[in-house]
């Protein structure tokens, strides 16, 4: 089974985030956004070109490159 990521979760969408892949100054940028092991992310817009991804996270709006998408599992 192939591993899901905030890029694949569609526009209108809520998410949990599984796992934060990645390491040292990435996944420590990405932890101090608030997301961290257990959030719930809301998708809100994507861009035409499919970067950057619009998203809700506790509570206030972020906007985060798809690279930084893709090191986030979710379900």
């Amino acid at each position: 089974m192939q591993m899901k990521t905030l890029r694949d979760i569609k526009v209108g969408e809520t998410a949990k985030v599984v796992k934060i892949h990645g390491e040292g100054g990435l996944k420590r940028r990405i932890m101090d956004m608030g997301i961290t092991k257990g959030t719930e992310i809301f998708v809100r817009k994507v861009a035409p070109l499919g970067d950057p991804i619009e998203v809700t996270v506790r509570g206030y709006e972020l906007t985060l490159r798809k690279d930084d998408a893709d090191i986030l599992e979710m379900e």
